[in-house]
């Protein structure tokens, strides 16, 4: 009986020391050392790829954002605030309390297929409004330049980027709200196009909040 007490007693103490030094170990030692050298040499990355702008950050080049007016009384739906480039549509997503600059607490799919009637619906009426929103007087949009992402969310619903195309029919818009030279905007959008990952990974893209921040410093200067 009284062995029998002891190698009870002795296996519990080594099964709360082995518990202790694995706590340390995987808890505590191996924790802070992923992070002093994600710190040390991926940082940015590791801090979420952070967007700064006059001295504070304003988002992630990993994750979209909407650029919409604010809400109107008895509205809903908010309006596209059209004095800036506009991201990929965000149906699917959902709506929350938490952060109403984007829903990102929310991510996915439509999870629609391709024949359903609703998301045909979106469709069309997503590219009504990009003929609607960007033709000014001197330039006509035609419903055959309107590219796939203008219409369509992204598998995550938070794309941030959108492809040169459609930052391209959305030059005449912004120039036009914002008082600024075609040529000038075009500019821009050139300057913040990224060709394929090592050059021949995924398609050329363009950053929107990037653009849009080159584009208030734009704006600042003129």
């Amino acid at each position: 009986m009284n062995n029998s007490l002891v190698n009870t007693g002795r296996l519990l103490g080594a099964g709360l020391r082995a518990l202790l030094v694995l706590t340390v170990l995987t808890g505590i030692l191996y924790p802070l050392a992923v992070t002093g050298v994600a710190q040390a040499l991926f940082r940015d990355k590791a801090n979420g790829s952070e967007v700064t702008s006059d001295g504070r950050v304003v988002g992630s080049s990993l994750i979209g954002q909407a650029y919409n007016l604010p809400l109107k009384k008895g509205q809903q739906t908010p309006e596209p605030d059209l004095k800036w480039f506009q991201g990929r549509p965000q149906n699917g997503l959902g709506t929350n309390s938490v952060n109403t600059q984007y829903s990102l607490i929310l991510s996915g799919a439509t999870n629609r297929s391709g024949d359903n009637e609703e998301l045909i619906q979106w469709v069309k009426d997503a590219k009504a409004a990009v003929v609607r929103d960007n033709s000014t007087a001197g330039y006509k949009v035609k419903p055959s330049e309107v590219p796939a992402d203008a219409v369509t969310s992204s598998g995550s619903g938070l794309d941030p980027n959108i492809s040169p195309e459609y930052a391209d029919i959305q030059v005449h818009r912004v120039a036009e709200k914002n008082g600024l030279p075609v040529g000038q905007v075009r500019k821009l959008v050139g300057a913040n196009t990224e060709g394929r990952t090592l050059g021949f990974v995924g398609e050329p893209r363009v950053n929107v909040l990037q653009l849009n921040i080159a584009l208030k410093a734009l704006m600042a200067k003129s």
